[in-house]
């Protein structure tokens, strides 16, 4: 298996569980947030559904400058409008991967704020990344969901709200 055909299977695979873990974010609790540091549920669940689009970000670029580039808050409005925007990055990112070979993993994509540097590496580690963080801040939303009461949904296994079998 290519290293391109690993990340379309981990993509599929992630996107099922994201997608339940997404459509449990209540609208009615958009603005709640854990602590003052912490993003809000909006603003967490909008970057999840977010997150697939660097794949398309790594494969179509040679890297992101943070100050050429300011972040734009994903307009979400509804557990809806999240799951539709979830739809679109994971397509495009899907789309512009499967068009991919494990030659286009190999060149170098650089995060970087004007002259700082913050982070060299392949496209394909960019990609891994990008996989991570979705793991990460998925994670990170099941613990706002659980202090919400919310069910939590099964990631890779089980999970104390849900059985299988």
């Amino acid at each position: 298996m290519t290293q391109v055909e690993t990340f379309i299977k981990e993509m599929e695979q992630e996107a099922a569980t994201t997608r339940r873990m997404l459509e449990r974010v209540p609208t009615d609790k958009f603005g709640w947030q854990p602590h003052p540091k912490s993003m809000t549920i909006k603003q967490l669940a909008g970057h999840i559904a977010e997150l697939p689009g660097w794949v398309t970000l790594a494969l179509t670029s040679d890297g992101l400058d943070f100050a050429k580039n300011h972040y734009v808050v994903p307009d979400v409005n509804s557990t809806e409008d999240v799951l539709n925007f979830f739809e679109k990055t994971y397509a495009d990112g899907m789309e512009h991967l499967r068009k991919a070979t494990d030659a286009d993993l190999e060149p170098t994509w650089t995060l970087r704020n004007g002259e700082q540097v913050l982070n060299v590496a392949t496209k394909g580690e960019t990609i891994r990344v990008a996989l991570n963080q979705t793991t990460h801040h998925r994670a990170q939303l099941g613990v706002y969901l659980r202090l919400l009461n919310v069910p939590i949904p099964g990631s890779y296994g089980p999970s104390a709200d849900e059985t299988w079998g």
